[in-house]
């Protein structure tokens, strides 16, 4: 089993930054897509980026292309949001998922296996 474990939600201005952290335990020899989705209140879950486990393969969701990066560092296990321009409507519960296997980084949540608790992002005005 695995589990992920995010952190560096809080509360910011519109326009402002804010990095996500995604700690992943629980194995070692094993290559894992990874990807991070959000929730609103009242909303459906949806994708925001996904990363493969090489890190050659990145996906994003329209709504944050070139505002957010997804990144990860294989030696420590770890998968990054950095989230720039940071605008209200990204409010949400940001979710860390990882994939096991090499395949490529899927925006469909039904292709993720393991799920983090989330983290609150807030972005007031």
């Amino acid at each position: 089993q695995v589990q992920l474990v995010e952190s560096g939600g809080g509360l910011v201005q519109a326009g402002g930054s804010l990095g996500l952290s995604c700690a992943a335990s629980g194995r070692t020899f094993s290559s894992y897509v990874m990807a991070w989705f959000r929730q609103a209140p009242g909303k459906e879950r949806e994708f925001v980026a996904a990363i493969s486990w090489s890190g050659v393969n990145t996906y994003y969701a329209d709504s944050v292309k070139a505002r957010f990066t997804i990144s990860r560092d294989r030696a420590k296990y770890t998968v990054y949001l950095q989230m720039n321009s940071l605008k209200p409507e990204d409010t949400a519960v940001y979710y860390c998922a990882a994939d096991p296997g090499y395949g490529p980084p899927s925006s469909d949540q039904n292709e993720y296996d393991y799920w983090g608790q989330g983290t609150q992002v807030t972005v007031s005005s």
